[in-house]
């Protein structure tokens, strides 16, 4: 009787530890899944920007359509591959992102050199307050990214720990979080830091 109620009580605290590990788990992914939900809201606010600024510029640098024109695809591959992402994450597709958002801010370096040249362009007052959003978001953008991936991190080790792996893998925790990098950040934080303001 007395080993019955022993196997009883050792069960019932398995399972309380086998839940609270479960609900952890939960909290993690979820916590990573809005810390990316807050890089969307800004990249969006970025693309949107994108737009205005090449209409903006579109005047003024009649002759640099290849330039304009390249700025826009990669924007919308950078779109496309967000959506990707928003609607079945995972490691591939967030590499195949983060490949867009290089190649768009590759993009925006070129067009922002190709700009300087262009005396007008620079003095005037929406490419500057654009520009100016362009950078405010591009740094709302770098925080959100770091706030994502310390969220990954922390989840995906929790997750691979003993015991919570063995709860993990029997309760559909098995992927892992895939990280946001961006393999050359360096140019895209580079893009919008060109200044416009009048020489």
């Amino acid at each position: 009787m007395l080993f019955g109620i022993g196997l009883l009580v050792f069960l019932l605290i398995f399972v309380v530890y086998a839940v609270g590990i479960y609900n952890r788990l939960v909290t993690l992914r979820e916590r990573f899944k809005n810390a990316f939900s807050q890089i969307e809201i800004q990249l969006k606010r970025r693309y949107d920007l994108i737009p205005n600024l090449v209409e903006t510029a579109k005047g003024y640098m009649a002759h640099e359509r290849d330039t304009l024109e390249a700025v826009v695809r990669a924007r919308g591959a950078a779109m496309s591959g967000l959506d990707k992402v928003h609607n079945s994450p995972g490691e591939a597709k967030m590499a195949e992102f983060a490949k867009a958002e290089v190649a768009l801010g590759q993009a925006l370096t070129r067009f922002m050199a190709v700009a300087e040249s262009y005396p007008d362009l620079k003095a005037n007052q929406t490419m500057s307050d654009l520009n100016e959003e362009l950078t405010s978001t591009e740094n709302k953008v770098a925080f959100a990214r770091q706030a994502y991936n310390d969220s990954v991190t922390e989840y995906n080790s929790y997750k691979q720990q003993f015991p919570p792996v063995i709860v993990a893998n029997l309760t559909g925790f098995a992927e892992r979080g895939a990280l946001l990098e961006f393999a050359d950040s360096a140019q895209i934080q580079a893009a919008p830091r060109v200044s416009f303001s009048a020489s």
